[in-house]
């Protein structure tokens, strides 16, 4: 099913663990082994989870390294299909022998 208007894993990170937990985005790299400007740039949504972060990201917070992949590529589609115009784009047809 897909979801209007996914948000970006930076969002839901400080929505669902920083915010509530009282946790700083400095705890939270430090606790990750990364800098704070890295994670930083992932909670303002300038830069997307890679498979390295979405590792990181499992083992600190407890989701699957896949769900946070998953979170980010549903971000990236819905974003790209409300600027990408398809209307020059035509399915080739595959005759079945």
């Amino acid at each position: 099913m897909t979801m209007h208007n996914p948000p970006h894993p930076g969002v839901f990170i400080r929505e669902v663990y920083l915010e509530p937990f009282g946790l700083s985005a400095r705890q939270l790299a430090s606790s990750m082994g990364v800098s704070p400007s890295t994670l930083s740039r992932v909670l303002k949504g300038t830069s997307g989870i890679s498979p390295e972060m979405a590792l990181r990201l499992s083992k600190t917070l407890g989701r699957s390294p896949e769900s946070w992949l998953a979170m980010q590529d549903m971000h990236d589609l819905w974003e790209a299909k409300q600027r990408v115009d398809l209307g020059n784009v035509r399915a080739i047809p595959f005759n079945a022998a």
